[in-house]
């Protein structure tokens, strides 16, 4: 008998979240890992021949590098994968191998956003009109269904990656022409105020929840603006935006998981469900929660997938009052940055930036993280928040120069 629990992680971080033996650091196990290889060096102490440098992520090569640690460190006692790129294919490992853990239908309803927004409507909660494009449904029977303006989304990406709105009739038939049908779907386009719910559930409980606001759009972040978020004050909309994505989580069957959802207010102010990640949300998201609410959503999700006991157990969360801003790649790319504002001992809230070193190359591959400039606020009001997040968009000037062949 090993005398450890023995975990398999599926990893793409070259950074601080892949220290995955933090997350369990008061549990002692033996930790085996398929990772990217420019994640490798970030996993701290676990050793080299548990750890299997693979090209890619798809299951077919993550099975088969767990099957050969398998062959040598025995069998698995959990799969886990934080990414929203590897939810599902953690899951996958876990049914090819006979690991417990959520299965792959659950992760399946918070990976696909049709069948996602299915199941939340038949428990009769709001959610945008929608369809499926998979099954040949032509332009005309799309807009009839759905309306214009339309949204385009790709059935499983994040951070509104290969998301286009789409006005009428003739924009439709295009796009529906360059578009993957099995892979998209389309949806109504509701033109209001977005926020974000992260939460912890533990046997059906909401362990922990906060509500955010976002200052301009994950959309707007693809189109070369700014994206920044702020946790919302107490009062009745927190109140009621917390209890409608309690909801729609557990229509979708969690019990035990963190979640990360969106919800729209419709102008007449109704929620309505947007989608949901059964993982943090990204950007500044973890760092936010670690340092304001002191809560690690990271080794949160990681627990909860193995079945382990919740890092926060036991413990109470008061309000508080953070932020964050995320500045979007230069355009065009590739681009060198030359220089750049601190925003630190600028705008008073700002209590911690990541910023590029001059050289830093950019080529729109970054996502939320790889990115110009990442900053994190505080304060004592929403409002305050908002206003320095907002200061921040506005005063923080980043030089850069084409890189040329």
């Amino acid at each position: 008998m090993p005398a450890h629990p023995h975990y398999l992680v599926l990893n793409r971080y070259d950074d601080e979240d892949a220290e995955y033996h933090r997350y369990c650091a008061d549990l002692p196990c033996d930790l085996s890992v398929v990772s990217t290889p420019d994640g490798v060096p970030a996993l701290g102490p676990v050793p080299a021949g548990r750890v299997a440098a693979v090209p890619d992520l798809e299951f077919g090569t993550v099975l088969a590098a767990a099957l050969e640690l398998r062959e040598r460190h025995g069998a698995f006692d959990g799969v886990v994968g934080l990414s929203e790129y590897d939810v599902l294919t953690a899951a996958r490992v876990r049914e090819a191998l006979g690991v417990p853990g959520p299965s792959a239908d659950l992760v399946r309803a918070f990976k696909d956003k049709v069948v996602m927004k299915e199941r939340v409507a038949a428990a009769g909660l709001a959610v945008p009109r929608f369809a499926a494009l998979a099954g040949g449904a032509s332009a005309a029977e799309l807009e009839r269904a759905v309306g214009f303006p339309m949204v385009l989304k790709p059935r499983a990406r994040a951070g509104s990656s290969g998301v286009r709105i789409v006005h009428d009739s003739a924009a439709l038939v295009a796009a529906l022409a360059e578009t993957d049908a099995e892979e998209y779907e389309c949806e109504e386009y509701v033109s209001s105020e977005i926020y974000h719910v992260d939460g912890v559930l533990a046997d059906g409980r909401a362990h922990f929840v906060s509500v955010s606001g976002y200052v301009n759009t994950p959309l707007e972040f693809t189109e070369g603006r700014p994206l920044g978020s702020v946790f919302l004050d107490p009062g009745a909309l927190r109140e009621e935006l917390a209890a409608f994505a309690l909801a729609c989580v557990r229509a979708l069957g969690l019990e035990t998981g963190c979640f990360h959802l969106e919800v729209i207010r419709r102008p007449g102010g109704e929620p309505v469900f947007l989608e949901v990640g059964m993982r943090p949300g990204g950007a500044e998201v973890p760092f936010v929660h670690r340092e304001v609410h002191g809560i690690d959503l990271m080794a949160e999700t990681f627990r909860t997938v193995l079945g382990l006991p919740l890092q926060s157990a036991g413990r109470t969360f008061g309000h508080a009052s953070a932020g964050w801003v995320v500045v979007p790649e230069p355009a065009p790319r590739p681009a060198r940055v030359v220089g750049r504002t601190p925003m630190t001992g600028v705008v008073p809230q700002v209590y911690a930036e990541v910023l590029p070193e001059p050289g830093t190359v950019y080529d729109g591959t970054g996502g939320y993280f790889h990115v110009p400039g990442r900053f994190r606020l505080s304060g004592p009001d929403e409002r305050g928040v908002r206003a320095a997040a907002r200061r921040v968009m506005a005063e923080y000037r980043l030089d850069v120069e084409p890189v040329r062949p």
